[in-house]
């Protein structure tokens, strides 16, 4: 009689950590700091075109910002695992029967029976030894390895994304109203996007939303408050 294997795809969080992390800094860090920035120069009693000149620098600024920072601290992860997996490769040409027990004991201290444990190492590193002693020992894997020009290009857009919603207050908001306009459309887009990310990372959306929102808040009334001082100074 015919064995039926049925096999179905599972969908995991953790498979989107890498390009989602990225994404929710960017695009919470665009809102933030170009809100901020306007905010802060608006409290000063500049005019609208010092507001957007303002806000487009902050943009084009923080966008690069981003996209080199993520580039250069990913890029240090990757030559941290690259240079891991060059040292792991090495032990493995020259003393494969200890990493074989080193292996086994991983599974072990995970709940195997020692011959289980020497059984499924065997196998393991007999069908990609690398891959085995890389996912187990180092705690490298697909899923969690670094990337760094995935990072730089969406902290990058997502910065230049968020920013441009600030942006876009300013150009539609009545003058009389900009400050408020700003701080509170900013608000609400934090709120929406600290859902957002809690949605697609599978969190509690209630304490994502919260948390951004609170943050934001807090660095738009800082600003809000420098800002006034020195226009009143000027």
């Amino acid at each position: 009689m015919q064995k039926i294997v049925i096999s179905h795809h599972e969908d995991h969080h953790t498979d989107r950590i890498g390009w989602l992390r990225a994404a929710v800094l960017g695009a919470n860090d665009g809102i933030i700091s170009t809100a901020s920035l306007m905010v802060g120069v608006t409290a000063s009693n500049a005019e609208r075109g010092a507001v957007l000149v303002a806000g487009v620098a902050g943009l084009v600024a923080g966008a690069m910002s981003m996209a080199a920072g993520e580039y250069v601290s990913v890029s240090s992860q990757s030559d941290t695992e690259q240079a891991d997996l060059r040292r792991e490769r090495e032990e493995l040409r020259s003393n494969p029967q200890s990493e074989h027990q080193e292996l086994a004991n991983i599974y072990v201290a995970r709940g195997l029976e020692p011959p289980l444990a020497n059984q499924v190492a065997s196998q393991l590193m007999a069908h990609n030894a690398l891959e085995a002693h890389a996912r187990d020992e180092l705690g490298i894997s697909e899923t969690t390895s670094a990337r760094p020009t995935q990072a730089a290009l969406t902290s990058a857009v997502t910065f230049a994304l968020g920013a441009a919603m600030p942006l876009l207050a300013v150009i539609l908001a009545p003058t009389a109203y900009l400050l408020v306009t700003i701080g509170s459309f900013s608000l609400i887009l934090l709120a929406v996007l600290g859902a957002l990310g809690a949605v697609v990372g599978g969190a509690p959306i209630g304490r994502a939303a919260l948390r951004v929102t609170f943050w934001g808040a807090l660095a738009l009334g800082l600003t809000a408050l420098v800002g006034s001082l020195f226009g009143a100074i000027a």
